[in-house]
């Protein structure tokens, strides 16, 4: 069943598998049959970026810290990224999707939706376009890649994590009434852990369940977002790809060696994030600034953030910020100290941020 007002398109979703080390394993053959990650050092409190198959078998994952993946999994080979390489394979994967559409949203450097609705190639099948793109990148960049294809980008992206790695998965308009009411919630974008778990409290665990509970009383226990969840629960998503883009926000941040006890021992930091962040805003001097935020991150990884109001850049600001963010730690070390702004046109909120009901996830 396709929804009401429900949008006719092809959408295919690419998602390269472990791309970062999926590169550093193609350029050297001797790291392919090791658990490996791209991160930072275990030393330097650093995290994974991401990590081969290998290593995920043993519980390793992304924003996992370095030296709890290597306890977990002693022989894990950790390497620092090259961020700039990475970022030309990227455009060199960009310019394989170009041959099949110019409308393309880039969701990362390793993933993106293509919308080929108006493909003429395959005799416009999104199945065989799908399954040519990922050809030609195992072929030319010796890299693999899964798709998913569907008639709207939920699904789509959904999809694409179905037959990882180097897989495929296609809903078709007839099929997404009976693929959406299997899905458990925390698939959908945007319902996070802690989202989860208190609408397990109301029966809802599942689309299926949404569906049941109904939009009315849906919309009358959890507001605007039940709505938003009853359009996903019947497969319904009606945006286009977003080609072009504005910067909403802009921010700078360290992660520190060792546990900062007080927000005061942070003051040299902050001086140093304060020079970086005013460097940066000179290339964005005619955008007016909405607000300041200060991000900790505490010594058990829960973070926080504390922004306030403001017409122009003060470091006066996040000092006063930065005790008040500490507090809400209860007295725990900080482990990371971030500063930003956000622009005064940034009054576009995404629909996956929309759909996060409870903002501790």
């Amino acid at each position: 069943m396709i929804g009401e007002n429900q949008l006719q398109r092809k959408i295919i979703h690419i998602d390269m598998d472990c791309f970062y080390a999926a590169v550093e394993m193609r350029d050297d053959p001797g790291l392919k049959n090791i658990p490996l990650a791209v991160g930072g050092a275990a030393d330097k409190r650093g995290v994974i970026s991401t990590c081969n198959y290998i290593a995920r078998e043993f519980g390793v994952h992304s924003a996992m810290a370095t030296a709890y993946a290597m306890r977990i999994c002693p022989k894990l080979k950790v390497i620092p990224g090259r961020m700039s390489y990475y970022q030309s394979v990227s455009r060199q994967i960009r310019a394989i999707f170009r041959r099949y559409t110019d409308i393309i949203e880039p969701l990362s450097l390793d993933e993106a939706f293509l919308d080929v609705t108006e493909t003429s190639l395959f005799r416009g099948s999104a199945t065989l376009m799908a399954d040519d793109i990922r050809c030609a990148i195992r072929r030319e960049l010796n890299l693999t890649a899964s798709a998913g294809v569907a008639p709207n980008k939920f699904l789509a992206k959904i999809c694409s994590d179905e037959n990882k790695p180097d897989g495929q998965c296609v809903v078709t308009p007839e099929q997404i009434s009976d693929f959406v009411s299997k899905l458990p919630l925390k698939k959908i974008p945007g319902v996070g852990n802690v989202t989860v778990k208190r609408l397990a409290k109301i029966g809802l665990e599942t689309c299926a369940d949404v569906r049941a509970m109904g939009k009315e009383e849906l919309v009358r226990q959890l507001g605007s977002f039940g709505e938003h969840l009853y359009k996903r629960a019947q497969g319904i998503d009606n945006r286009g790809l977003t080609t072009h883009w504005v910067r909403k926000s802009l921010s700078v941040e360290r992660t520190y060696a060792e546990d900062i006890p007080e927000p005061e021992m942070a003051i040299e930091s902050l001086d140093k994030l304060f020079d970086e962040l005013k460097r940066r805003l000179a290339k964005h001097a005619i955008r007016p600034i909405r607000n300041q935020q200060v991000k900790l991150k505490f010594s058990d990884f829960q973070q926080t953030t504390m922004e306030r109001s403001c017409t122009k850049l003060d470091k006066a600001l996040f000092l006063e910020l930065m005790p008040l963010a500490w507090e809400r730690g209860n007295g725990k070390g900080i482990r990371l100290l971030g500063i930003g702004v956000t622009f005064k046109d940034d009054d576009h909120i995404t629909e996956e941020r929309q759909m996060d009901l409870f903002p501790t996830d």
